[in-house]
């Protein structure tokens, strides 16, 4: 099963990095977030990735172009016709799509855009900027279990997101967060199948709207509750409390 990863928007919130480069390529612990999402997936036996690049996908494209290099150590013989000699050859068992969706495009159109890579099977799919210690196979298993065409991973975080109606494992309703309510959101960390494609509708289109709320009101959209560990980067504070859980050796997400 392939995971799809939107990777394309433009990171307003956190614009004193992403000015330079795409959200997901923030680095936490060195390497950019994008890739302990993966990592994660990995953990699991998910290996096949599309990610939904847009904005400054360039960067994306040459961080993985240049990812052997990155991780081993190399010889440059400049006297041989510049003959690159790569030592150690560690490396990922990933296979990795990245896709150029288009700058301003929503993320239901990021992901009607890649339809065509995903071979008309169900996949994953989540966020480019946030973690967690959610385990995959139990999510893969409540969807199969489910049997809706979609599926959301449900978080309790603090703050500024809207929040979820939940009845009997189904999502009812969306609606914007009360100061104080305390209550679920979407996390990412998706299961869809094909069928989520008769739902998504042009460039404009937003997952989060129209669809998963026409899902919603079908009974086709599944609501796992995670009640471990979730954050995403939305802000440099975000970016901090993240390095300050990788470099004291407390991140949970990190299962390898």
């Amino acid at each position: 099963m392939k995971v799809v990863i939107l990777a394309g928007g433009l990171g307003t919130r956190i614009s004193e990095e992403s000015i330079l480069k795409p959200k997901p390529m923030i680095e936490v612990g060195g390497a950019p977030i994008i890739w302990h999402i993966m990592k994660l997936y990995s953990y699991y036996g998910f290996n096949e990735f599309v990610i939904c690049a847009g904005y400054k996908q360039e960067a994306i494209k040459e961080w993985f172009s240049n990812y052997f290099i990155y991780k081993n150590d190399v010889t440059f013989n400049l006297s041989n016709n510049n003959e690159i000699i790569i030592h150690n050859k560690n490396t990922e068992n990933w296979k990795v799509s990245v896709i150029d969706t288009g700058y301003y495009t929503m993320t239901g159109g990021r992901l009607a855009r890649v339809k065509d890579y995903l071979d008309g099977e169900p996949f994953m799919l989540t966020y480019g900027d946030g973690v967690s210690d959610i385990d995959i196979n139990a999510l893969l298993a409540f969807h199969k279990d489910h049997g809706t065409i979609a599926t959301l991973s449900a978080v309790q975080p603090a703050g500024r997101f809207g929040t979820l109606d939940i009845t009997d494992d189904l999502v009812t309703s969306f609606r914007e967060k009360d100061k104080n309510d305390v209550s679920w959101i979407n996390g990412g960390f998706m299961v869809f199948e094909p069928a989520i494609f008769d739902y998504l509708a042009g460039d404009d289109c937003i997952l989060e709207r129209a669809p998963l709320e026409t899902l919603a009101a079908l009974n086709q959209l599944s609501c796992y509750k995670h009640f471990g560990f979730w954050k995403c980067m939305d802000t440099l504070n975000d970016k901090n409390a993240l390095n300050k859980l990788w470099d004291t050796n407390q991140a949970p997400w990190k299962k390898w």
